[in-house]
């Protein structure tokens, strides 16, 4: 690999691996607070791209930017409190299902509303164009101000979570929920914030994302499996965790794409011969950028075998 494909592999990686933890940082905050893996999390980020894109024709996108997560919390706020709220107290498994079957909902109402195909949901002018040119390559402003709103996302949950009444608030409700309700907080309210709170931070990511990449009704499961392996990974409600999963995954897929070797090219370079009738010759041909899809899963499985609790991560599920 040459200077200029490993610094523009690199960078790419970590502007999806950036983006990819906007999207797993709210999952990370409801999962820590409410022990709830949110099946419909994607969801409410491919709602925030298509929020955003209906905002951004008739005000422009920077209002969108923040009118639209707003939107997309509030219907999280009401889904916690009128249905999942009514079934948490029967076990985990409804909870599941509850944001499983709105996962579905959400995709209906998406083509119902804005079609099947993709909508032209364009980058505003200032983002649009060359943030630096390296090694003849250019670099798009877009995934730069993915980053940038990233690492401005990620010390204001920090300062939020460490510095703030609120944030002590929250984490004291995570722990001791009975104390802090004898001490005059409602705690079904906290919860109902964060899972509308976690919401809100999907459709930010969509927002920026929807128009940096694609915004079509496959954009949910495109990346809804990747955000549960970001999560697992980094540790079950580690936000810590979820950051250094998140660009580990983006870097590793995106090397993976940009290497085209297989396995009888490696073979080749130190001598050795794999014939076509030779066992596993099907799989040695691969190369890696083909499975590159996979990648992440079989970094979950082997985090799974050798250490359950995820990278930061203090419980096992």
């Amino acid at each position: 690999m040459t200077t200029e494909a490993f610094v523009i592999s690199l960078l790419n990686g970590v502007s999806y691996g950036l983006l990819l933890f906007m999207l797993s940082s709210g999952l990370t905050l409801i999962f820590s607070m409410m022990g709830v893996l949110n099946f419909a999390h994607a969801s409410f980020y491919m709602l925030g791209a298509y929020v955003g894109y209906t905002v951004a024709g008739f005000v422009g996108f920077w209002p969108a930017l923040v009118l639209a997560p707003l939107a997309v919390g509030l219907l999280g706020a009401g889904f916690e409190r009128f249905a999942l709220r009514r079934v948490h107290k029967f076990g985990h498994v409804p909870e599941l299902l509850i944001t499983f079957g709105l996962s579905f909902v959400v995709l209906e109402l998406v083509q119902l509303v804005w079609g099947r195909s993709a909508v032209p949901y364009a980058l505003p002018p200032l983002l649009d164009g060359p943030l630096f040119t390296l090694f003849g390559t250019q670099f798009p402003r877009s995934r730069g101000f993915i980053m940038l709103v990233a690492v401005f996302m990620l010390v204001s949950l920090w300062l939020l979570l460490t510095r703030t009444r609120v944030g002590m608030v929250i984490q004291a409700a995570l722990t001791h929920p009975e104390m802090v309700e004898a001490l005059g907080h409602n705690v079904p309210r906290v919860l109902m914030l964060v899972f509308g709170g976690g919401a809100a931070l999907a459709a930010l990511a969509g927002v920026i994302g929807g128009n940096t990449y694609v915004t079509e009704p496959g954009m949910a499961n495109a990346v809804g499996a990747i955000v549960f392996v970001v999560v697992v990974v980094g540790g079950m409600g580690s936000l810590a965790g979820a950051f250094l999963a998140s660009l580990l995954i983006g870097v590793l897929q995106n090397f993976a794409v940009a290497l085209d070797y297989s396995m009888i090219d490696v073979l080749a370079q130190v001598g050795h011969q794999a014939g076509p009738g030779s066992a596993g010759y099907a799989l040695l041909k691969l190369k890696i950028s083909q499975v590159a899809p996979i990648l992440p899963f079989l970094l979950l499985v082997l985090m799974l075998v050798f250490r359950p609790r995820g990278l930061l991560g203090t419980r096992e599920g």
